[in-house]
């Protein structure tokens, strides 16, 4: 089962700088477990404990996986992970 991960630049060192990668699983955390066999470290910028980062948003196809699954939620051959980080800040 293939699944797209597209992962935001600031990752991509530890892709060798590949913008999208192709992993095997059959859950999100599946996934990322498949991510850091094959990108050692990847795991590390995703998870806080068990749990990912605040400061990441991660989408399955269209959906927030926080809000849909977290880490459990299945995915199936063909489906399109995005990794991109938070962006906050600025003043009025």
């Amino acid at each position: 089962m293939s699944i797209k991960v597209i992962i935001p630049t600031v990752m991509q060192t530890l892709t060798n700088a590949q913008k999208t990668v192709e992993v095997q699983g059959n859950s999100v955390r599946d996934v990322v477990s498949d991510l850091d066999k094959k990108y050692p470290g990847l795991s590390g910028r995703l998870l806080n404990g068990e749990q990912l980062h605040s400061y990441l948003n991660v989408f399955l196809n269209d959906d927030d996986v926080r809000f849909s699954g977290g880490l459990e939620m299945p995915v199936k051959s063909g489906d399109v992970i995005t990794i991109l980080p938070a962006v906050a800040g600025g003043s009025y």
